[in-house]
């Protein structure tokens, strides 16, 4: 993972208005920092499934419990993490740490008694939050009784204690962040930059099997690696309260869209990009790069932001394009000073004929520091 900070220096015409000298302001965020067992099993489970962007951090672990379990589900995990991605569920761990975000997440004992009732512990919540998927609910009920079978064996071949083996650091990263988060004021920077009204509480969970993701669940909640330093658990908190930035079915978002579907090189990304990265239908990526784009205001005005061109260029294989793009016109406006509703900037940007591709194209080069006929693929 990319951490160099940002050198407004390094922009020359794009150098970055710093907030570090205004007047602060009353503290409007609170941070709440812990632990999870469940949300550390379903993370584990794509170790244990070979994904490749897993093995590289957890191979020996994957190595070192699969022995424990029946060949069976050994072999079983892997086919639900293929069966979850062919059907559009998307990546196996991340998603179910979505459904069992309601308080369901405590250990192994409380997925097992969720995934056995899910009607009755885990519908209403999930129905009730923005992620809710009628597509994704029927698989999820549909592998219920395999999942069970699973977190089973996993707790019969003592996951627990294999996790506590390899967390013993967690319980001193959770006073250490409760300490120097005190400083980052988040929420108040969401609510000038989106023109919504946040609760002021963020959580953030520490878990030892997550990289590379970092994962946003129900509520202001988000998952992350317990090693990950402060700056980098800012930038996910900016990033991932955000989802989504704006409504995804509201005229905003649908004009933008209408734009894109037209434009010679978006959809070409959502296309063509390696699917392990997720992002495979333009909507998704609109989402994710509105807050993408908004998320690198807020880490650059509380000084733990990277430099953007090498922030794009690094991540996913450089398909961010239209995050780039965004950003340039939201400092173009000096959204970070002035504010307001993004949804209302989203829709008079489209009218202005800011998305239109040639506009488009040559803000995101200027950003990311790439030939107009050249944004992507990278060379």
């Amino acid at each position: 993972m990319d951490r160099r900070l940002f050198l407004a220096a390094s922009l020359g015409s794009l150098a970055i208005p710093t907030l570090a000298h205004a007047q602060r302001p009353p503290m409007r965020t609170r941070w709440k920092v812990r632990a999870s067992e469940g949300f550390d099993a379903l993370a584990f489970l794509g170790p244990l499934a070979g994904g490749e962007l897993y093995l590289p951090y957890y191979e020996a672990d994957a190595n070192a419990f699969a022995p424990r379990l029946a060949a069976a589900v050994r072999s079983d995990i892997p086919a639900l993490s293929k069966e979850a991605e062919r059907s559009g569920f998307g990546l196996l761990g991340p998603n179910l740490s979505v459904l069992f975000s309601n308080g369901s997440d405590a250990d192994l004992p409380t997925l097992i008694a969720s995934v056995a009732a899910p009607d009755a512990r885990l519908f209403r919540a999930y129905r009730a939050s923005p992620y809710w998927n009628e597509n994704d609910w029927r698989w999820f009920v549909g592998v219920a009784p395999r999942l069970k079978a699973l977190f089973e064996a996993m707790q019969a071949a003592g996951f627990a204690a294999f996790r506590d083996e390899r967390a013993g650091a967690v319980t001193r990263r959770i006073a250490e962040l409760d300490r120097d988060l005190a400083d980052y004021d988040v929420i108040r920077l969401h609510e000038k930059l989106t023109g919504r009204v946040f609760d002021p509480l963020i959580e953030v969970v520490l878990l030892q099997f997550c990289k590379p993701h970092g994962i946003k669940v129900q509520g202001q909640t988000f998952l992350q690696a317990a090693d990950w330093n402060t700056p980098i658990t800012v930038r996910n908190a900016a990033h991932e309260m955000l989802h989504p930035p704006v409504p995804m079915d509201g005229s905003a978002a649908q004009a933008a869209l209408a734009v894109l579907a037209q434009d010679p090189l978006i959809p070409r990304v959502v296309a063509d990009h390696d699917p392990k990265w997720g992002y495979t239908t333009l909507e998704g990526l609109l989402n994710e790069d509105i807050a993408q784009a908004l998320d690198q205001l807020i880490s650059e005005a509380l000084g733990v932001a990277r430099n953007p061109a090498d922030r794009w260029r690094n991540a996913d294989d450089g398909i961010h394009v239209l995050a780039g793009a965004i950003y340039g016109m939201l400092r173009h406006d000096r959204w970070i000073e002035t504010g307001g509703s993004i949804e209302a900037w989203l829709a008079g940007a489209v009218r202005a004929g800011r998305f239109d591709p040639g506009r488009l194209h040559a803000v995101a080069a200027q950003v990311l520091e790439r030939p107009v006929n050249a944004l992507w693929p990278l060379a």
